[in-house]
């Protein structure tokens, strides 16, 4: 075998491994934080184990079964993605502008500026656009959402509980 060839083998196996290991990092699947106001206006918090026919099974410390005609509001808390957004904002914002930078720039024409300097103001006028795009869908993904469940009917609560069957820790529980 020749040495590029030997490396580009290399390279699979490594990509393979770290690929197709992927299940030893994975972490048990949690369910959604709920924040439930019943009707009598008490409130319980906890994590969605699963959805019954008409219960839903939280966990609060302890297993807690709370009665689907008992309900007033289901907010489903959310964390926040800020952050995340801010991150990949100013990275694709920054990289898309250094690269247009550089194929696009002066390319040192009569003592102007060089395409590297040109990289460097594109990365950073697309990167602070990137910062304020990202960070706004990051603020925008984050929004918790409380859903009103008294007073609506049996078919709309049947398909918002097989909305919410997907955010539980155990999907399929007959």
């Amino acid at each position: 075998m020749k040495p590029k060839r030997n490396k580009l083998v290399s390279l699979f196996l490594v990509f393979s491994l770290l690929v197709l290991s992927a299940n030893l990092y994975a972490k048990e699947r949690r369910g959604a934080i709920l924040i439930i106001t019943k009707k009598n206006g008490q409130q319980i918090e906890g994590e969605l184990i699963t959805v019954k026919k008409d219960s839903l099974l939280l966990f609060t410390g302890v297993d807690v079964s709370v009665d689907i005609s008992e309900i007033k509001f289901i907010k489903i808390v959310k964390k926040s993605k800020v952050l995340q957004g801010l991150g990949f904002g100013l990275l694709i914002g920054a990289g898309s502008g250094a690269l247009l930078g550089l194929g696009f720039g002066s390319r040192d024409f009569m003592g102007g500026s060089t395409a590297l300097e040109d990289a460097a103001v594109g990365g950073i006028f697309l990167g602070a656009i990137g910062l304020l795009v990202g960070g706004t869908l990051g603020f925008a993904s984050g929004i918790e959402k409380t859903t009103l469940i008294e007073g609506k009917s049996p078919r709309w609560i049947e398909f918002y509980l097989n909305k919410l069957r997907k955010k539980a820790r155990i999907r399929d529980y007959k």
